[in-house]
């Protein structure tokens, strides 16, 4: 079994790197439906998607995973498609930060996932994130706008400033909807998964729930797919958010790993959910 530590370390590497060179025939799962991403000024239709409530302070609430109990298997994969705002020449060179293979796999094994896009990243490739934001099998949540951290050390990422990280969550909203993705969910996932007390805080009011994961998948920057595959299956629980990537270039397995694991955590009694479904159940049982 891989350690915890070479999973996050992989993880880490995507982010690394990406700093580095610019700036990271089954049945249907049933899942709910979606609705309006949040408002910029912060306020909460009755209407949105489940988040979980304001932590001591108001601060953003955190979620890593649902319940490890209870009626049913539950599982949800997540996939980061990460882009700095300034890796477009590179996009232009031909270096492809999509996967259009995985998202196809995901619609051939009819596995609802969330995808945390960032604003960068449905501007290079809009009539995807339209498709995919448009497809009820998915559900489009905030990566950020550029894929910079939000704590001041995180793996060599660059930082947003304190006074501009509210700004960047609602700049990618912002891209999201220019791209046709006007009902991203109320949900966010921080750059290399790097956060404190000052960017919860930062992002109080917004009415997000900020998304980590409890199953790093080992994807970034991997060539053994049968490695990623054993990570996966060793690390998934009941209730557990798997994290990988939607960035070909960075991520060159994740096609593959999903189709070799989808069948396999079935035959275990798994059920494929996307994340606000592990929150709506999870908000319940409070």
């Amino acid at each position: 079994m891989t350690s915890p530590v070479r999973r996050i370390a992989a993880l880490c590497a995507l982010t690394a790197a990406l700093a580095g060179l610019s700036a990271c025939g089954a049945a249907p799962d049933p899942a709910p439906p979606t609705a309006a991403r949040p408002a910029p000024s912060g306020s909460v239709p009755s209407s949105r998607p489940p988040t979980l409530a304001p932590g001591p302070a108001g601060l953003t609430p955190v979620f890593e995973h649902g319940a490890r109990s209870g009626p049913g298997r539950t599982v949800a994969l997540t996939f980061d498609a990460d882009m700095t705002a300034d890796q477009g020449p590179r996009a232009a060179a031909g270096e492809r930060f999509d996967n259009p293979g995985l998202i196809e796999a995901l619609r051939t094994l009819k596995v609802p996932a969330t995808v945390f896009m960032t604003g960068r990243w449905a501007e290079q490739y809009p009539s995807q994130a339209r498709s995919i934001g448009r497809d009820p099998l998915f559900e489009v949540a905030n990566h950020s706008y550029s894929h910079y951290a939000f704590t001041g050390d995180c793996y060599g990422l660059p930082t947003v400033a304190a006074d501009r990280m509210r700004s960047d969550v609602e700049r990618a909203y912002d891209a999201l909807r220019r791209a046709g993705v006007p009902d991203a969910m109320p949900y966010f996932r921080f750059p290399g998964g790097c956060y404190d007390r000052d960017a919860l805080k930062a992002l109080s009011g917004t009415g997000v729930t900020a998304v980590q994961w409890d199953v790093v998948s080992g994807d970034a920057f991997a060539t053994d797919a049968d490695a990623v595959i054993q990570q996966v299956m060793d690390g998934v629980k009941p209730g557990s958010v798997v994290v990988l990537h939607c960035t070909r270039s960075a991520a060159p397995t994740t096609e593959r790993v999903v189709r070799a694991v989808v069948p396999r955590l079935r035959a275990q009694g798994y059920r494929f959910v996307r994340v606000s479904e592990l929150i709506g159940t999870a908000r319940a049982r409070r």
